[in-house]
């Protein structure tokens, strides 16, 4: 590609603005068109942002610019039906975090990007952290022998969100969505994205109905969550998360195996630059021991500007997606079953009968 890659951005919220202050950093892209659905606000983020850029209220004016790329930085729900029409318009798509909302979204948008050739890369800058990645490439190694047992702790002592992530019609859920995504993500990446069985959940809203700290009475999402989960070939998972508890921590996160352990300590849960302390356990001569490993700083360019950075290369040169959607249709069919699994009031199947290859 001789030109510079033309960019949109879909939705002007908060998070757009990180995406625009990462296109601003490569010199190889540039922001051509933004829009959003509330009336005047995507021209006041162009100037906000100092950007020479076309406004639109509706995402068809945006789609029919030239455009290379879009992010999709829109409210959650609306994931899905922003990446399905930008793909269908032939362009490539980063899309923040969740993918979607449920997995049949997910599967669908996975799909689309199949059929039109488009990349579809989710934004979980996680993947880029090199803690993050040392505990990805210790589990990988085989020294732990066979992972039987994954533990997600963390959670945030007070981080109750606000906005639009308190209404289940935009966000489709709350913290489960918003960090408890993350968590999953990381952790299905660490192990390698085993295939999942069964969901069995609970959530709570308990402080997101206490008008002492959540003063919006349309509120109506969780704010915390908990499930245990089944793998094909025997692996177990618990997961759990929360925006706010009487306590400053639900657990370090672990990894056991039939040879080693690795624990993570984290804070507020798993996912980029959270990683405060990394232990390896193993016997050595037929003793128990503990190894304590390095802990890495952010380099000069962090876990999110390399995030936008790869998706812009990979359009730029035909590559994959950097962080594709397919790979992270497990982690969806577990998000997908722990709010049917809470709902329900028991285990639930969360197989796919259509093969993710």
């Amino acid at each position: 590609m001789d030109r510079r890659t033309r960019i949109g951005i879909i939705g002007t919220g908060g998070i757009a603005r990180a995406h625009a202050r990462s296109y601003a950093q490569i010199p190889d892209a540039q922001i051509v068109a933004v829009c959003d659905v509330v009336a005047g606000r995507a021209a006041a983020f162009a100037a906000e942002q100092g950007l020479d850029a076309r406004a639109f209220d509706d995402p068809g004016g945006l789609l029919a610019e030239d455009l290379d790329a879009v992010s999709v930085c829109t409210p959650n729900v609306a994931h899905h039906s922003a990446t399905v029409a930008a793909l269908r318009a032939g362009k490539h798509v980063l899309v923040e975090k969740p993918l979607a909302v449920t997995y049949a979204h997910a599967r669908e948008m996975v799909d689309v990007a199949r059929s039109t050739g488009r990349i579809l890369s989710v934004g979980f800058q996680s993947r880029y952290d090199q803690n993050i990645n040392l505990a990805k490439q210790v589990v990988a190694s085989g020294g732990m022998g066979d992972l039987y047992y994954v533990d997600m702790g963390g959670g945030r002592q007070r981080g109750l969100a606000g906005g639009t992530f308190l209404r289940r019609e935009l966000a489709g859920g709350g913290a489960i969505l918003d960090i408890g995504c993350y968590s999953i993500d990381t952790a299905m990446y660490i192990i390698g994205h085993p295939r999942p069985v069964s969901v069995s959940a609970a959530t709570a809203d308990h402080f997101i109905r206490n008008r002492a700290y959540i003063a919006d009475a349309a509120a109506d999402v969780e704010d915390f969550g908990a499930a245990f989960i089944r793998f094909e070939g025997g692996l177990t998972m618990v997961f759990k998360i929360c925006w706010a508890m009487h306590a400053d921590s639900l657990g370090p996160c672990l990894f056991l195996g039939a040879r080693g352990g690795l624990r993570l300590d984290v804070t507020g849960g798993l996912g980029d630059d959270t990683i405060v302390g990394m232990t390896y356990f193993q016997d050595v001569v037929g003793a128990p021991t503990r190894t304590a490993l390095p802990v890495r700083r952010p380099g000069s360019r962090g876990s999110f500007e390399r995030k936008v950075a790869e998706f812009v290369r990979a359009v730029r040169e035909g590559g994959p997606a950097p962080i594709p959607a397919a790979e992270i249709l497990p982690s969806m069919a577990i998000l997908d079953g722990i709010y049917r699994s809470a709902a329900e009031g028991r285990e639930v199947d969360v197989r796919d009968p259509v093969p993710q290859a």
